[in-house]
């Protein structure tokens, strides 16, 4: 479970880090009234749960409340990635001196938890790791010792981070633990002119087997729930949107997570994570592919299934029945193998639908669907 910004804020005041006094709405009207009680200049940051925000046009600084008003009017119902805004946080603003990245996530292969932290904050991890890998510091953690003082002061030195984010590290790791997060990131954390580290930002994301605990913020965060995922999970579908372009459909989500590796080595990212599972039926195949369908920042599908449990006729016969309901705009490529591959090939060979095309393996059917997404 993703938490919006401002939520994932609460959880840092909470626990004891300082974040700057800030408010939120879905009304330019009441932004301007906030502004005024931050005292007038403010910084007005679209709520949506992903990332680059900023380049989008999603945060913008507003220099009175006038001015704020008109930047909430022109981000509200802005599209982000796929995600439509329906508040802003309007946040007063800080004069920083220095800006710091710090994480934890749950390293799920180690067993265990990572610290990921550099000196260099306030832009992509991603783009600092590629470019300058060393500055991007990377501690394990022992679940069962924690960030002590001492591992906080570890992960500071490694990370060529000021002595006085220890606390704010500790405390950040108490959030981890205490509101059953897989992730908490912080960009930036800053260091202030007067000496304050501040968290600016915040992503945090609850363990879903948790729910049951943390039951209003699941509520709050479901409230502007992107409304494919929504979809989705109304019709029993493991369906994740992500921020690509092009659409992942597969039966079991080792194929699936594979899957989106190739699509993303072929040149291309991939739209969402879908799996229709073992046992599909070809109704289930027909409401995913409508649900990929329906986000306007796909150009290209890709179906990669490996029949087993799920036969591949099946399969096809759900993409022929979906293609009667649904209007396809966008190309559709299909690799299909293994149990009634033959019988399914033919089925969509007898449709001959002038959008869909099939490739035999999966390194050539993920080629195939990222040069149609990726090429004008």
């Amino acid at each position: 479970m993703d938490l919006y910004e401002h939520q994932a804020r609460e959880l840092f005041a909470d626990h004891g880090i300082v974040v700057p006094r800030a408010e939120v709405t879905g009304s330019p009207k009441q932004a301007r009234e906030i502004a005024r009680r931050l005292g007038g200049r403010v910084v007005v940051k679209a709520q949506v749960r992903t990332g680059g925000r900023g380049k989008a046009g999603g945060v913008k600084l507003a220099a009175d409340p006038a001015d704020a008003e008109l930047t909430a009017r022109q981000i509200l119902g802005m599209d982000i990635k796929g995600h439509t805004v329906h508040t802003v946080m309007l946040a007063r603003p800080v004069d920083i001196e220095s800006e710091f990245y710090v994480s934890y996530v749950l390293d799920r292969a180690a067993g265990r938890f990572l610290a990921i932290a550099s000196a260099e904050g306030g832009m992509e991890i991603e783009e600092v790791a590629a470019t300058r890998p060393e500055a991007v510091a990377r501690v394990p953690v022992d679940p069962a010792e924690g960030v002590t003082p001492a591992v906080a002061a570890r992960i500071a030195d490694a990370a060529g981070l000021p002595a006085r984010t220890v606390d704010v590290l500790v405390r950040l790791w108490d959030v981890l633990v205490h509101e059953d997060a897989l992730l908490v990131e912080v960009n930036p954390l800053v260091s202030t002119r007067d000496g304050q580290i501040m968290a600016l930002d915040g992503k945090v994301t609850l363990d879903d087997n948790a729910r049951f605990r943390h039951a209003r913020r699941g509520d709050e965060a479901d409230a502007g729930h992107d409304p494919r995922e929504a979809a989705a999970a109304a019709k029993g579908l493991h369906y994740v949107k992500l921020d690509g372009e092009v659409g992942v459909i597969g039966n079991g989500a080792g194929l699936v997570m594979s899957t989106l590796d190739v699509v993303a080595g072929c040149g291309a990212r991939p739209a969402n994570f879908l799996d229709i599972g073992g046992g599909a039926s070809a109704q289930v195949m027909a409401d995913g592919l409508s649900v990929v369908l329906s986000d306007p920042a796909v150009k290209s599908v890709l179906v990669n299934v490996f029949g087993g449990i799920t036969a591949c006729d099946a399969v096809a016969d759900g993409i022929v029945r979906a293609l009667g309901t649904v209007r396809l705009t966008k190309p559709l490529v299909v690799r299909l193998d293994g149990n009634n591959a033959e019988r399914g090939r033919a089925l969509l060979d007898e449709r001959a639908h002038p959008l869909v095309e099939q490739v035999t393996t999966m390194d050539g059917a993920a080629s195939r669907a990222a040069h149609l997404a990726t090429t004008p």
